[in-house]
């Protein structure tokens, strides 16, 4: 093995690591998805029911506030929906699973597959992880700051719904650089291959 073939596949191992590690706060979130089809039931009965309040307790929980509404069943739908999705963008794209235009993609070798890859993850997805979990870090400092909560009797402590945002695109960005890592070493794999195949 020749020292690029070495670097390259160093590359790629080093590259799907960084996006399994990426990618398991998606699998383990996906388990998320049972309590969220049992909110949704709860919420449908409750309102068939005419179910206001369901409970109070007299000290205030975190994200629940002083009690249990059918609001706060709503809209814990709706934070798990968010905290499964963004967990789950890391582990779609480590699964190839993520949307892109396969019909011309599907045509290419493995090499120019690599090379759209890269260029993707270099142009796009890394500058939008960035940005976009820059900028989001303010929204969710906001939300901490000023106490944001439901208004008509809801969750409380909106701000750790909000901070998922960040955290996703952080891994989201993980598994771009696990990518990227796994493509240049791929590429230099095939280059050595090419010379001497």
């Amino acid at each position: 093995m020749t020292g690029t073939q070495s670097t390259g596949a160093s590359l790629v191992r080093i590259g799907q690591a960084i996006t399994a590690v990426s990618a398991w706060p998606g699998r383990a979130a996906a388990w998320l998805l049972v309590p969220l089809a049992l909110l949704v039931i709860g919420t449908v009965v409750g309102s068939l029911m005419q179910v206001g309040t369901i409970v109070r307790w007299g000290v205030d929980v975190p994200v629940l506030g002083t009690g249990l509404t059918i609001n706060s069943l709503n809209e814990l739908q709706w934070h798990l929906l968010a905290i499964v999705t963004m967990l789950a963008l890391p582990y779609a794209l480590a699964e190839n699973r993520h949307v892109r235009v396969d019909m011309i993609y599907a045509g290419l070798c493995r090499r120019r597959r690599s090379i759209v890859d890269l260029a993707g993850d270099l142009l796009f997805l890394a500058p939008f992880c960035i940005i976009i979990g820059y900028l989001s870090i303010r929204f969710v400092t906001f939300a901490y700051t000023t106490g944001e909560q439901s208004t008509y009797g809801g969750l409380t402590d909106r701000w750790v719904v909000k901070a998922f945002l960040p955290l996703g695109l952080a891994l989201l960005f993980l598994a771009g650089i696990g990518r990227i890592l796994t493509h240049v070493g791929t590429l230099m794999l095939a280059d050595t291959e090419s010379r001497h195949g």
